[in-house]
């Protein structure tokens, strides 16, 4: 039960942290509580398993963590959520009106 425990929160501060990076903006709720899954996870291992496995614990977050996140930014799902729209327009600017009218000035 308890690997079962420290496992489930290190899938859980995974998930928090993907979601707090890319789908919810800012440093909210999301992400202090995917930091704190993580935490716990390793402070449990520590604690009721042995240091051993604390040791693996903080490695595996650290890991997953990585992985998780690489594995997100090369998927096809940041391709989907991201905004892929090409702005075409023309813009006069005022010096150039300003410029044409000293030029047709000077030629009459």
């Amino acid at each position: 039960m308890n690997i079962f425990l420290v496992v489930l929160l290190v899938l859980a501060g995974v998930a928090l942290l993907l979601a707090e990076m890319f789908l919810i903006p800012g440093f909210g709720v999301a992400g202090v509580s995917g930091f704190g899954c993580l935490i716990g996870a390793v402070v449990l291992a520590w604690m009721w398993i042995g240091a051993t496995a604390g040791y693996i614990t903080l490695g595996a977050c650290v890991v997953l963590s990585g992985l998780a996140i690489w594995g997100f930014l090369r998927s096809k799902a940041l391709d989907k959520m991201a905004l892929d729209t090409k702005v075409e327009g023309h813009v006069e600017l005022a010096n150039n009106k300003l410029t044409n009218k000293k030029e047709k000035e000077k030629q009459q």
